[in-house]
C-alpha cells in the first residue's frame, strides 16, 4: 500500500451517513490520498471505515485511532484482514491505547501502562502469523518509547496533537524507511482573534489528558501556557491559521521535519460545513 503525500483528518461522528458520503466523496475528487478518523464516543471503528471504503474507489482511509480497549486483538485482526479483502486493501488500521477517563470511565476497563499494553497487544495480533511486520498497522505514537515500538513492530507512527518539533524527533526515531503521518489542524481564517477562539473550542478537550499534556509539556510548552484554554503561542502552534498560503507554508514544515504524510484537520464552527469544504479545497494543492 502506498500512501500519498496529503490526507484529511475529520471526526465523521459528527456526520449521519447520507452527510458522511459526500464528504467522502469531497475528499477523494479533490485529490487527498486518505481519509483518517478516531474512535470516541460514536461509530464503530471497523463498521464505518466499511462505509467509507464502500463509498470510494481509491481513497485509503485509515483509524486514528482505533482503542486497543474496544476489542480483543483476533478480533481486530479478522476486522483488518477483512476490509482489506473486501476494499482492494485500502485499508490502514491505525492503533492506540485511548486515554485513561475514555477506558475505565466509558468503557469499564483498567488502564494500563500504555507501552507494555501496547507490546502484548501487538503480540497477540501479530502472532507468528508470517509478514505480520508488513501489516497495515500504525500506532499513535507521542513519547519516544512508543515511537521506538511503532518503529520495530508496525509501518510507522500517527503523531496527533504535535509541532514540527516533534515530527523532527519521530523522524530521528523511525528512522528514514517508516512512515511517518503527522495530524495537523488548520483554520482558514484570516482574523487571529476568531481564528484562536475556534481553536480554544477545538483543543478543550483534549486539555484535559495527560497523555497530551505531558507531550506539550516535553514540547517546551509550560503549564501557564497550558491553563485557562492555551496561551496565544500553545494555539498558534496547534491550530494553524490566516490564509491559504500561510496555512500551506505551516504544513511544509511537518514535511521538512521528516512527515511522510500529513493529514489536515479543518477546524471551523459546529456545523459550518461550508467553512470545512472550502479549507479542504484550498489546500488540496500543499
Amino acid at each position: 500500500m502506498k500512501l500519498g503525500r496529503l490526507g484529511v483528518w475529520y471526526p465523521v461522528d459528527k456526520l449521519n451517513a447520507a452527510q458522511l458520503k459526500a464528504f467522502v466523496g469531497l475528499v477523494e475528487t479533490t485529490g487527498y490520498a486518505a481519509l483518517w478518523y478516531p474512535e470516541s464516543r460514536g461509530y464503530e471503528s471497523f463498521a464505518v471505515a466499511g462505509y467509507m471504503l464502500s463509498h470510494s474507489e481509491n481513497l485509503i482511509v485509515g483509524s486514528s485511532i482505533a482503542s486497543l480497549y474496544a476489542r480483543d486483538a483476533f478480533t481486530a485482526r479478522r476486522g483488518m484482514i477483512t476490509l482489506n479483502a473486501l476494499h482492494g486493501d485500502r485499508f490502514i488500521f491505525g492503533l492506540g491505547v485511548s486515554h485513561k477517563p475514555m477506558v475505565e470511565g466509558i468503557r469499564g476497563h483498567d488502564y494500563g501502562k500504555p507501552v507494555p499494553v501496547m507490546r502484548a497487544y501487538l503480540d497477540a495480533l501479530q502472532g507468528k502469523e508470517e509478514g505480520a511486520l508488513q501489516w497495515p498497522v500504525a500506532l499513535a505514537a507521542l513519547g519516544p518509547l512508543m515511537l521506538k515500538l511503532s518503529r520495530d513492530r508496525t509501518l510507522g507512527a500517527l503523531p496527533y496533537n504535535v509541532t514540527p518539533a516533534h515530527t523532527a524527533e519521530a523522524k530521528a526515531i523511525l528512522g528514514p524507511d517508516k512512515m511517518l503521518a503527522v495530524e495537523q489542524k488548520v483554520c482558514l481564517e484570516t482574523n487571529p482573534i476568531r481564528a484562536r477562539e475556534l481553536g480554544r473550542a477545538e483543543l478543550l478537550r483534549y486539555m484535559t489528558l495527560d497523555n497530551y499534556r505531558n507531550n506539550w509539556l516535553r514540547l517546551g510548552f509550560t503549564e501557564a501556557e497550558l491553563s485557562n484554554g492555551g496561551s496565544d503561542r500553545f494555539i498558534d502552534a496547534m491550530v494553524l491559521h490566516g490564509d491559504a498560503a500561510a496555512i500551506k507554508a505551516g504544513l511544509r514544515e511537518h514535511f521538512s521535519a521528516g512527515a511522510t504524510h500529513v493529514c489536515l484537520q479543518p477546524v471551523h464552527a459546529p456545523e459550518d460545513w461550508a467553512h470545512r469544504d472550502a479549507t479542504i479545497k484550498a489546500l488540496a494543492d500543499t
